[in-house]
């Protein structure tokens, strides 16, 4: 397929008719249920939307497909001022708005020692207290822009091994880092709920736990997290254990970390990442369709390097020699996105990532997987500003909002161009 028919895959409709289908979903306001003795007393918190059985049942509800964005902290008191809640993470807001994105995806961190599993450690590169008001305040920030916010509780592993790989041993050893786990969860389950956010994720690629049968503990916390939070539920798990993942019946959304490998050579086209990508959202309808609950891929992302559609989950601080390639990651996002877009039975997706400081350049290197100024924005821009399946029933008008994003780093709305069915920017 060639890139001039881009704008036939992520055909567009008015900004104007998707306000007007989102506010005729909006559902009634809850109380949370009463916090145990000693927690802080729980505020009132929008209710979770009630959506009916089906895979297809968030585009159904007309909800709105969920073009999201993953803001990474820079949350340490060494960079004072450039973390969540900041002036700085305001101006990233403002960037997420413009680039047409709906939801945003906050990731506050516990801290673990090892893969022994001792214990989760509140405390991550700033007091816990510091990071609670951190994520708050950006909480609001992304309310006040008409965003809603998904909070996802991260852990990181001290000596650098993958959380997946936590196994405390014994059932002794399991039953203490399940009481632990509970807190750190729990916490940001109430922090999720005095804010406000609108979904919360249960954990992030706990493969070790969630996949066994030890995930029965996990289901009594899921539980727990309800008394406390009123809001959307999902997990996330990681691409290549979803399968095997037997917690989704207690959530209301099945959630993916979504770094599947679009291709099986060097050199692959953008017809070869295309096949790729339906074949993916094959997978991913078997899953939604067998668990008959919509799926939310909580993160998607590309390095910027030659072939990120290989191995899309190596992480960009080991690499060497690495030839920088802005083309490349473009077409390993339009890849994975295409196929979605018309997937009644996919919410949307959250982009891995951007950061709370949008002028900090020393988080990742020059390869790394952020999209912000590179043609891979582009990609983005038109895919947020499409209509989806996700977004249920709309008026037919092809010709409404022909709209382009021709400009890396030049967000908001661009007049059209005669010939807009070139590609822009040379991509």
């Amino acid at each position: 397929m060639s890139v001039r028919r881009w704008p036939t895959l992520l055909r567009r409709s008015a900004a104007l008719l998707g306000a007007a289908l989102l506010s005729s979903s909006m559902l009634s306001t809850g109380v949370a249920a009463p916090p145990p003795r000693g927690r802080r007393p729980a505020v009132k918190v929008p209710a979770a939307p009630r959506l009916l059985p089906g895979a297809e049942a968030w585009a159904d509800a007309r909800l709105g497909g969920i073009r999201g964005i993953t803001l990474g902290p820079i949350e340490s008191l060494r960079h004072a001022g450039r973390g969540y809640g900041t002036e700085a993470s305001a101006r990233a807001l403002d960037e997420t708005t413009a680039l047409g994105a709906s939801w945003v995806s906050l990731t506050p961190f516990g801290r673990v020692a090892d893969l022994a599993g001792t214990g989760v450690d509140l405390v991550f590169e700033a007091p816990f207290e510091d990071n609670r008001r951190a994520v708050l305040g950006a909480t609001a920030q992304a309310h006040a822009r008409g965003l809603k916010v998904l909070i996802v509780p991260h852990l990181w592993v001290e000596n650098g091994e993958w959380r997946a790989k936590i196994d405390p041993g014994d059932d002794e050893g399991w039953a203490r880092w399940a009481s632990s786990y509970r807190r750190f969860l729990l916490t940001w389950a109430e922090v999720a709920a005095e804010g406000g956010a609108e979904m919360l994720s249960v954990g992030v690629e706990l493969r070790s736990w969630v996949t066994t049968p030890r995930a029965e503990s996990f289901r009594d916390i899921i539980t727990d997290v309800r008394k406390v939070y009123p809001g959307l539920l999902t997990y996330s798990a990681n691409w290549d254990d979803v399968e095997h993942t037997v917690i989704f019946d207690d959530l209301d959304l099945i959630g993916i970390n979504a770094f599947y490998p679009l291709a099986e050579r060097e050199g692959a086209s953008l017809d070869d990442l295309l096949a790729g990508g339906r074949r993916v959202a094959g997978q991913v309808e078997q899953v939604a369709q067998a668990w008959g609950k919509p799926v939310v891929l909580t993160e998607i992302g590309y390095t910027t390097r030659r072939d990120p559609a290989l191995r899309p989950w190596e992480w960009p601080d080991g690499m060497k020699d690495v030839v920088v390639d802005q083309r490349a990651q473009a077409e390993a996002y339009l890849g994975i996105i295409a196929p979605f877009l018309d997937a009644r039975f996919c919410a949307g997706f959250f982009v891995w990532r951007y950061y709370a400081d949008p002028d900090d350049v020393s988080q990742e290197a020059e390869w790394g997987f952020s999209p912000r100024g590179k043609l891979a924005e582009l990609v983005l821009r038109d895919a947020f500003t499409a209509r989806w399946a996700a977004d249920g029933a709309w008026i037919s008008g092809d010709g409404a909002g022909r709209h382009r994003a021709w400009t890396p780093g030049v967000l908001g709305w661009e007049l059209p161009m005669e010939g807009w069915e070139r590609p822009m920017g040379g991509f």
